[in-house]
Formats: C-alpha cells, sequence, structure tokens
C-alpha cells in the first residue's frame, strides 16, 4: 500500500533502545541510530520526530517491558511484602544476567548522564524512576507499617535497584550482586519488624494475621 512504513516500529525502537542503553544519550548518535534500525535519517527523523523524541520513546518500551515483569513479581505475592520486594529483585536479576540486552539498566544509565539530557527527557526518566517507587510502596504499605517507614524502605529499595544496575556494568559477579539483594532484602524484612505495631505482632504471634493466614 502506498506511504505503508515498511519495518515494524516495536522491532525499530527495541533496537534504538538498546543502542542508548549501550552507549548512553550523548554517545547515541544518529549514525548509530539509522545502522542499528535499519533507517535513513529521514525515515528516523520522519517516524520518531528526531533523536531526543526517539530516546523518549525508549524509555517509554523499556518502561513497557520491565515495568510489566515487575508488576507481576509484586501482584504475586499481595500479602507478603518482603517475598514480593525479594521477587521485584529477582527481575532485576534475571535482566542483569539475559545475555540478549546490554548490561545494566536503560533508566540508571540515563540517571546518571542526566546532565545530557533535554529537560524533557530528564523530567521523564524521573517520572519513570517515581513509578517504580510507587510499585514498591504500594506493596510495603500491606505491612502496616507507617507511611514514612514505607516511604523510606521504597526510596532504599529503588537505590539499590539501581545500584545493581550500576554495579552489574562495572562487572561485578552474579554473585556479589545476588549478595547486596539478599543483604537488602534483610533490611527491609528488619525495618518491617521493627515498625510492625504491637497489636500486629500479637496477632501474628497467635497465627490470626500475617503472610498466608485465612
Amino acid at each position: 500500500m502506498a506511504g505503508r512504513k515498511q519495518f515494524d516500529v516495536d522491532i525499530a525502537l527495541d533496537r534504538a533502545m538498546h543502542v542508548f542503553w549501550q552507549q548512553g544519550y550523548a554517545d547515541a548518535s544518529v549514525d548509530r541510530l539509522g545502522h542499528a534500525t535499519g533507517l535513513g535519517r529521514g525515515s528516523l527523523y520522519g517516524t520518531f520526530g528526531g533523536k531526543d523524541a526517539l530516546f523518549r520513546q525508549c524509555l517509554d518500551r523499556y518502561s513497557s517491558i520491565y515495568g510489566a515483569r515487575y508488576e507481576r513479581a509484586l501482584a504475586a505475592h499481595p500479602d507478603e511484602p518482603v517475598r514480593a520486594v525479594e521477587a521485584f529483585f529477582g527481575v532485576v536479576l534475571d535482566r542483569i544476567t539475559d545475555p540478549d540486552v546490554p548490561d545494566g539498566c536503560l533508566v540508571a544509565q540515563s540517571t546518571a548522564q542526566s546532565a545530557t539530557l533535554t529537560a524533557s527527557s530528564r523530567e521523564r526518566v524521573r517520572t519513570l524512576l517515581g513509578q517504580q517507587r510507587a510499585r514498591v510502596s504500594g506493596v510495603l504499605a500491606a505491612s502496616g507499617a507507617d507511611d514514612q517507614v514505607v516511604e523510606e524502605l521504597s526510596v532504599f529499595v529503588v537505590a539499590v535497584v539501581q545500584s545493581l544496575a550500576v554495579l552489574s556494568r562495572a562487572g561485578t559477579s552474579d554473585a556479589d550482586l545476588r549478595s547486596v539483594v539478599r543483604t537488602a532484602v534483610t533490611t527491609v524484612a528488619d525495618t518491617l519488624a521493627r515498625a510492625e505495631s504491637p497489636d500486629a505482632r500479637g496477632l501474628r504471634k497467635n497465627g490470626s494475621a500475617g503472610p498466608g493466614a485465612r
């Protein structure tokens, strides 16, 4: 059909996303993006609106792919916040060890390179970090801990996730990354246990409340 694009937009986005992920925003030249996607400069601009607009679409694509995985992991343990956080970290570790994607995390890399981004792209990165924090916060709230504890822990969890991405790009071993995760999960569990109200502890001790209770 006349005027029909002769390429798959999602495939082009995935390829461009890998360039930004691997090279960073500043080093992801239009020529590199065009080579990866198979698109000429005119087609690249005509389809995606230029490098900066393409970058934001790649961020959204990344968030859609991994955000869905995070949500499934968290939803698998609705009444067990510690296990939910552990599953959340599991998604991160799976991504890090996936040989088909670059090391690290596109959002973490973009955060570290915020100075090279436009204002619109910096805002999009902040939004994605906020969404990640909100996912974790929603699960931790089920613990019954007060709002301050929940918010502090959600910031902590997201900070660990970003640190794992940076460490993985630096070549940190899988064993060491998993050690970081175990320590983080223990910290979450201990903090929630200390924050639990006396009434909730009494109910849990009697077996009438808590994870797995019916």
